[in-house]
């Protein structure tokens, strides 16, 4: 029983001995690698990108000196040519100076089990030399430095204005090279023996400083097409006039940060429009009653743009950024557009007849004599067309040297205006010239009230002259003075001339109507001779020499 214990101890004794003599084996390994790697390179190790992996300091140097030997760089330009700087062409030689047996001495030798899973990538500035000045030579030798092969890049920028509206322009990267940049990257390339440069990679190109996707110029690009996208349709009458884009970008103005809008521009444009569609303070054509055609031109009825409102609303309009129909923006309106802008409501005053006509939608409705203004007193009714004023129920008109109450007060033009004139018995005919009012027009109090019945404010009124149109009662009595005129000569002599001049200027004064009723028209003519014969009697002889 003794001896069948005995083997199992010595088993565990032989195990035991042969895990000690793997342990010194392993620890001799280890201990070997340590002194092995004071001398090379650790495993995974390069030097400037080339392997250097258990390589002595003068493996190493004769592995970079193989390399130098017959060394050239390849340059890949951004066309996809190639060009080439040879070594020996810039005196390119090994420089060591001990630096790679100093690199091996720096490593850490004991840690040499942890370089199998790690990379060690070393770097060394010093292990060749080259003459800088041979390179700068070479450098500006290459093709793609030549100006003429140069072509310096473009920023991105909105384009001009297309019936789309505007875009960007993509930027254009051209290829420019930086020449610091460019002897940095050779200079780098060189000292690690790299084989090959890419001109691209490595930022040799000068680039552009803006491009297609700057927020800042995407987002001028995005204002100009809001502004000049807008279409703003005006209505007029049965026209329209349309404002768009084909107008609106010339109006534009950026400073590469923001886009303004030319003032001035849009006064321009506003200007035209008043200049268009105003119809204040021109001639205004009417077919009148009387069936003759006047010409008015005095009076401020009409359309009348509000410039500085129309500015500021297109403004608005552009800002806003949606399309917009509506009228141009005005200071005075008028009843219609188009060939009459007075429309077929208004008030029709003939001062020569002393005849006025009122017509609503078309339709007379009114039609009455009157008494103007005094002519003998100069206060002559202007003429003109003109939009009422206002109307007003029971009024006090006052003057210098008057006060008078009327029941329907209707003013024009200023402190003139159509009213109702209790104190008269008669109108028309030729009462003005010596009885008339202080420059309005006197009305029956019956025509008065239709009239202001139906008028609204603004309804214009029409103020003419149209010779030939007097009335025939006034005609007659006017006719009748001059004959009475002429009558009063009597017998002629040097004393008769304000008669005779008298009775000419009134029978002047008729209209050819007038006239015709002048039967003895002979009698003046022969006076005026008569006068013409005695004034040359008083005439001196001429003396002879």
């Amino acid at each position: 029983m003794a001896k069948a214990k005995t083997a199992p101890k010595i088993y565990l004794k032989k195990r035991y001995i042969a895990l000690i003599a793997v342990l010194c084996a392993a620890a001799a390994a280890y201990l070997g690698a340590i002194v092995y790697y004071s001398s090379h390179f650790l495993p995974s190790t390069t030097l400037n990108g080339m392997d250097v992996s258990q390589k002595t300091a003068k493996e190493a140097e004769a592995m970079i000196t193989a390399q130098i030997n017959g060394y050239q760089l390849k340059l890949a330009t951004r066309g996809g040519t190639k060009e080439r700087i040879k070594g020996a062409d810039i005196s390119l030689k090994p420089e060591f100076g001990g630096s790679i047996s100093r690199k091996i001495k720096g490593q850490n030798s004991f840690a040499w089990p942890l370089s199998f899973f790690t990379n060690r990538k070393l770097e060394e500035e010093t292990m060749v030399n080259f003459d800088q000045g041979a390179l700068k030579k070479m450098v500006g030798s290459l093709s793609c430095m030549q100006k003429e092969n140069q072509k310096a890049p473009k920023d991105a920028y909105i384009s001009e204005y297309q019936a789309d509206g505007y875009h960007i322009v993509p930027e254009e990267q051209g290829n420019e090279i930086k020449k610091k940049k460019l002897l940095s990257e050779l200079s780098y390339a060189i000292h690690n023996l790299q084989g090959e440069l890419s001109l691209e990679d490595s930022g040799c190109y000068k680039k552009p400083k803006t491009t297609a996707d700057d927020e800042g110029l995407n987002s001028l690009a995005d204002t100009l097409n809001k502004y000049t996208g807008v279409k703003l349709t005006y209505q007029i009458g049965d026209k329209t006039e349309t404002l768009d884009g084909r107008v609106t970008h010339t109006w534009m103005q950026t400073d590469g940060t923001q886009v303004t809008i030319d003032g001035a521009a849009v006064e321009e444009y506003v200007n035209g429009l008043a200049s268009s569609y105003n119809t204040v303070f021109r001639g205004h054509s009417l077919k009148t009653s009387y069936g003759k055609t006047v010409t008015i031109t005095d009076g401020d009825y009409g359309w009348k743009v509000d410039k500085e409102g129309e500015k500021e609303q297109i403004l608005s309009d552009l800002a806003a950024g949606q399309d917009v129909t509506r009228e141009i923006t005005y200071a005075q309106r008028a009843s219609s557009h188009g060939e009459n802008d007075y429309g077929d409501t208004y008030v029709e005053i003939n001062l020569t007849a002393q005849h006025l006509f009122f017509y609503k939608n078309g339709s007379l409705i009114v039609e009455s004599d009157f008494v103007s203004g005094n002519a003998s007193k100069h206060y002559d009714t202007p003429t003109g067309i003109y939009g009422l004023t206002y109307k007003e129920r029971d009024a006090t008109l006052r003057g210098e040297d008057y006060a008078s109450k009327v029941a329907y007060w209707m003013p024009y033009c200023n402190n003139v205006g159509m009213h109702d004139a209790s104190w008269r018995s008669s109108f028309g005919s030729n009462i003005y010239k010596t009885s008339g009012s202080h420059g309005c027009v006197n009305l029956p109090a019956s025509a008065a009230k239709k009239i202001f019945e139906n008028i609204e404010k603004g309804d214009p009124v029409l103020v003419y002259t149209l010779p030939g149109t007097e009335s025939p009662a006034a005609v007659a009595q006017e006719a009748a003075q001059v004959v009475n005129l002429i009558n009063a000569i009597g017998e002629v002599t040097l004393e008769s001339e304000p008669a005779i001049a008298a009775a000419r200027n009134q029978y002047n004064l008729l209209s050819e109507a007038g006239q015709a009723q002048v039967p003895n028209y002979d009698v003046l003519m022969a006076a005026e001779a008569q006068l013409a014969a005695l004034k040359a009697q008083l005439m001196p002889e001429p003396q002879g020499e």
